[in-house]
């Protein structure tokens, strides 16, 4: 990045923030099925914060088939419905769209099962009020005393998890699965999501390689379900699957030369092995045979490592374009959510 682009971002951060004391926060809850929990879910979240001027809950109803719909807006909630069943992390992107184009502030996203209080809104978004953070997550694991109770499996998913996104990032945090979170309106700007499964390290992947700061809060959570299962992590093999697929997409897509750096490494190492060993050999013995295959072997992975490695320097120019192109679309999503919310 260009001192030019560094001093054009810390203005436009210094705009963002420079908002007056009383904002707008959206509370955003997507659901499937939730009609035994979603009406008491609307009904806790508190409706006076500090620092906070106007507060608007909104249910996003991702083709339920029960009533969550009419029991969502009966305990008062605005109601956005999907035709049909389009996945959470469409259910999230179009709450982060109607949060836009209602001018909010700030958003909060709090599952629609009863697992998080809607109590802690005012702690989640602390840190976003006083500046220190862009999102704020809650954590189910960075404090001992409140983690809680779930299988084995389920916990060591969610560990194996949070490693692949700190191996990506080298940006350490306990818990990137939460459903509990909070935004500032410069990272609702700031986000932009491809995957329709889950959203929840997708949005630690694009904010995190976007430069935005992330904080973690430990919070009570329920370690289970009060009604049901997670349509989500229910099956933990597929949702592992799913889940490793979003991250090595956003690898990818944003780190593309780091990735193909390290196979085109790893590529070179064996080739220059093997010719290096058929080397050796011949200077002993003054023959290839019987070692000729290592020839044949290794300069196949060394020229399998220069491709690998122009495919890097290639994918990283593709980043910058995209990163461009991201820049511009965040000015207009700006430009637009601001006018839309001045009328």
């Amino acid at each position: 990045m260009s001192k030019l682009d560094e001093t054009l971002g810390d203005a436009t951060l210094r705009e963002a923030r420079a908002e007056p004391a009383g904002r707008k926060l959206m509370v955003m809850i997507p659901c499937l099925d939730e009609e035994r929990t979603v009406a008491g879910i609307v009904a806790a979240v508190p409706r006076t914060i500090e620092g906070i001027n106007a507060i608007e809950v909104l249910v996003v109803d991702d083709g339920s088939t029960d009533s969550t719909a009419e029991r969502a807006a009966e305990a008062g909630a605005r109601v956005l419905q999907h035709p049909h069943n389009l996945g959470l992390g469409l259910a999230f992107r179009s709450g982060v769209q109607q949060a836009l184009a209602a001018g909010a502030d700030l958003a909060v996203n709090i599952d629609g099962d009863g697992q998080f209080d809607p109590a802690d809104i005012p702690r989640l978004i602390e840190p976003i009020l006083s500046g220190e953070a862009e999102m704020v997550t809650a954590s189910r694991f960075s404090d001992p005393g409140l983690t809680p109770v779930m299988t084995p499996l389920k916990r060591w998913g969610n560990s194996w998890v949070a490693w692949i996104v700190w191996l990506i990032t080298f940006e350490r945090f306990r818990d990137v699965s939460c459903g509990f979170r909070a935004f500032s309106g410069e990272a609702l700007l700031r986000m932009n999501l491809f995957g329709t499964f889950t959203y929840t390290q997708e949005t630690f992947l694009d904010l995190l390689f976007k430069g935005l700061s992330i904080v973690e809060i430990p919070v009570r959570v329920r370690g289970t379900r009060e009604y049901g299962t997670s349509r989500i992590s229910s099956n933990l093999p597929r949702y592992a699957l799913r889940s490793l697929r979003i991250m090595f997409q956003a690898a990818i897509g944003y780190r593309p030369f780091r990735f193909f750096a390290t196979l085109a490494t790893a590529f070179l190492a064996l080739g220059f092995g093997l010719l290096g060993f058929l080397t050796v050999h011949y200077l002993k013995t003054g023959a290839f045979s019987p070692h000729i295959w290592s020839g044949f072997v290794g300069g196949s992975f060394a020229f399998l490592g220069c491709m690998t490695l122009v495919i890097g320097f290639i994918g990283d120019i593709l980043v910058r374009l995209r990163l461009n192109q991201e820049e511009l679309l965040y000015h207009a999503k700006r430009n637009a959510y601001r006018r839309a919310s001045a009328r």
